[in-house]
């Protein structure tokens, strides 16, 4: 009966030690350290920080878990908490609130994250925080005030960063070290505020000028964990030392130029210039009346670029071309340069003048003849289901609204189709394009035969069984090869139908000529000479669609 009766006690005991003991989090582990209990969560599959955490822990350590952000609320029953390590996890976030009950925090170490920006606001809510260790993670900005809120901090840790440019004033604005400035504070200051900036990315030009002094100056109570600060960019100062490096005052971009106005003649070659100094180095923009159309065309390999090229003269300087080939009138006009930095912007207006040859049968001169005064680029822009869709820029030298005749014609119809274009109009689309069949669309001012340079060709994919497959063709076909094989004396666009490459397709000849079943074998020959037979394309063996019928496409059509 006595041993009965012991063994109870000795359960009552157990019972109650166990009750007695915190609750600690299954995986972790739980233990008494000299300022407190601490709880220990390495390696746990945690993806948030537990709700459930006791008062009594002075140390929570969360490290290698897939923790990715740190919300509001997350340690509202932890006001006594004094150590709070996140190392080597994946935070990203870090909420404003995420701090708002831990008052008695010392320290906070979230090395090894993935945050790229800190609420720093949100440190007001921790006036006793004297640890801060944000290594590792991919911090790029530093804002002027971001530590005024840090009064108590004596260790700030933000190497292996991805900042480029701080501003002196972070430090400057910081209570501790206007503090430890103070020539009456003496013995208030227990210890140094040590600072950790080594490892990033540093782009030492003017905007990090007030930093580079600051370094250079710095004293006690200031300490740097790593004073071999490096510079990174730009290319001229890479590999620099702080302290070996003297950098320039900021100033927006001043433009000059050799030449602010400019006369050439019709089929002249010009090449406008624009000269910035600035620090830091510029970026330079042109604007002119062709702009758009132009950087268009270049991207499909037309036939009239206006080539950009920027290069570097000297430090913060930056000089920038644009090229004009073969002028014409509709090249007059102003021509805007405008270069920027972060400190602001200037822009420079220079003035061509494109003047009618004098002798236009001159062996240089690339200028069109009287009978066709006009300026004309025509281009595939997309495909469609069915066909493509055409649009051009043309600019008549004559004060009327002048119409336009667009011709189109392949190697495989009985004739070609003629449509009248009206002022205003610069798209036209082409519907009903039979497979594996090679075309040609023509531009021109109405009664006047296309030119040399006013017309683009294209050849259809074969035909794979659905619109689907066709309208992915004709992509391939239209868009993807105009930038590989454009020919520039007539900007032809050659294009590829699957299976075979682009440069299959010109360069094999043709076994057999395909014919379509409604149409005759080839196309004649136009009465003005400006559409030339061309070989029919490389043939699969496949035939075409069957087309029935000829649809008017708001013009009028005749035969030739």
């Amino acid at each position: 009966m006595a041993s009965v009766f012991h063994y109870f006690l000795l359960v009552l005991v157990f019972l109650d030690t166990h009750a007695a003991q915190p609750f600690c989090l299954p995986g972790c582990t739980c233990s008494e350290e000299s300022f407190g209990r601490t709880l220990q969560c390495t390696s746990v599959s945690l993806g948030k920080i537990p709700g459930n955490l006791s008062e009594e822990f002075k140390q929570v350590r969360i490290e290698n878990s897939p923790l990715f952000e740190m919300p509001q609320g997350s340690f509202i029953n932890m006001s006594t908490l004094e150590y709070l390590w996140l190392n080597f996890n994946n935070i990203s976030v870090i909420h404003l609130g995420a701090l708002e009950h831990l008052p008695e925090l010392r320290e906070l170490r979230l090395e090894g994250n993935k945050l790229c920006s800190v609420p720093w606001t949100a440190f007001r809510a921790t006036p006793l925080l004297r640890v801060l260790d944000l290594k590792r993670n991919k911090i790029d900005a530093l804002p002027e005030l971001a530590l005024q809120f840090l009064v108590s901090l004596t260790y700030l840790d933000l190497s292996s960063n991805r900042l480029t440019v701080v501003s002196k004033s972070v430090f400057l604005n910081w209570p501790a070290y206007q503090k430890g400035r103070q020539p009456d504070c003496g013995a208030e200051i227990l210890s140094s505020l040590v600072v950790a900036l080594h490892d990033n990315p540093w782009v030492c030009d003017c905007r990090l000028r007030g930093l580079v002094q600051f370094v250079k100056s710095i004293t006690l109570p200031v300490i740097l964990v790593n004073s071999y600060l490096i510079c990174q960019g730009p290319l001229s100062k890479a590999g620099q030392l702080f302290h070996e490096t003297e950098l320039s005052a900021c100033m927006k971009p001043q433009i000059s130029t050799p030449s602010a106005n400019i006369t050439i003649r019709v089929g002249q070659n010009v090449t406008l210039r624009c000269l910035a100094q600035a620090s830091p180095s510029p970026s330079i923009a042109w604007t002119y009346p062709l702009s758009m159309w132009r950087e268009f065309d270049g991207l499909l390999g037309g036939k009239h670029l206006t080539p950009v090229l920027t290069s570097s003269t000297g430090e913060d300087t930056a000089l920038s071309e644009l090229a004009i080939p073969a002028a014409h009138l509709v090249d007059s006009g102003n021509y805007t340069c405008m270069a920027s930095n972060s400190i602001g912007k200037s822009s420079l207006v220079i003035s061509l003048h494109v003047q009618p040859a004098q002798a236009l049968h001159a062996p240089d001169s690339l200028s069109i003849s009287s009978e066709s005064n006009a300026y004309i680029d025509l281009r595939v822009v997309k495909q469609t289901v069915h066909g493509i869709l055409l649009e051009w820029l043309a600019v008549a030298d004559t004060s009327k609204e002048e119409w336009f005749t667009l011709y189109i014609a392949s190697d495989e119809a009985f004739r070609k189709e003629v449509v009248h274009i009206g002022p205003g109009i610069n798209t036209y689309a082409v519907d009903d394009l039979l497979p594996g069949t090679k075309y040609e669309a023509c531009l021109s001012l109405e009664g006047q035969p296309p030119h040399q340079g006013q017309c683009v060709a294209f050849v259809t994919g074969r035909d794979a069984g659905g619109l689907e497959a066709r309208e992915r063709l004709l992509h391939v076909t239209v868009v993807l090869c105009v930038v590989l094989l454009a020919v520039p004396v007539g900007a032809y666009a050659w294009a590829a139908q699957g299976p075979c490459s682009c440069s299959k397709w010109v360069l094999r000849c043709c076994l057999h000529r395909r014919k379509a079943p409604s149409c005759p074998p080839a196309a004649p020959q136009s009465k003005d000479g400006s559409f030339r037979e061309h070989p029919a394309v490389c043939d699969d063996g496949e035939g075409h669609i069957d087309t029935e019928g000829d649809k008017e496409k708001g013009g009028t059509e005749d035969n030739s």
